[in-house]
């Protein structure tokens, strides 16, 4: 049996890069609107996209975390999207940028988004409120704030 040495990892980001991606098959991603860019300064990402986030990777704060975790999720390009507070950590400067990058990009696929902001599900087609795991109110956000149930209480 033969066993393929791995090498250290800058050996192989040099073979992967000298390498065509195999990953890029498949229909092109859509195009990352502008908005939710890096605030600082500084040299990009070491390893892109690519880079390892977590102890043992780059240290970002939250927010540059949930930028990242979208950022690599539009590559995909998916069909069905979830966003499970995918702005909690973001300032509102910057959850403002976000949020309108990601309604372009959630246009014409399926989104679930589940989020305690309301300001990020404002211009939903539908919003389930859940309360103890039971869906309690559906509807449109004008539909919910007209009810004057628990949604409109969330509201006020």
């Amino acid at each position: 049996m033969h066993r393929r040495r791995q090498g250290d990892a800058s050996a192989r980001r040099r073979r992967d890069a000298a390498a065509p991606d195999r990953r890029a098959a498949g229909p092109p991603a859509r195009s990352v609107p502008p908005g939710p860019r890096r605030r600082r300064g500084g040299a990009a990402l070491p390893d892109g996209l690519e880079t390892v986030v977590g102890a043992r990777g780059h240290r970002f704060s939250g927010g540059e975390q949930q930028r990242l975790a979208v950022a690599r999720t539009l590559l995909h390009d998916p069909k069905v999207l979830v966003l499970d507070e995918a702005t909690s950590a973001l300032d509102n400067t910057t959850e403002r940028a976000l949020q309108q990058a990601l309604d372009h990009l959630c246009a014409g696929r399926t989104t679930l988004t589940i989020a305690h902001r309301l300001s990020r599900v404002a211009g939903a087609d539908q919003v389930a409120v859940l309360e103890a795991g039971r869906v309690v109110e559906l509807g449109t956000p004008a539909e919910l704030l007209a009810r004057d149930g628990a949604y409109a209480a969330l509201a006020a």
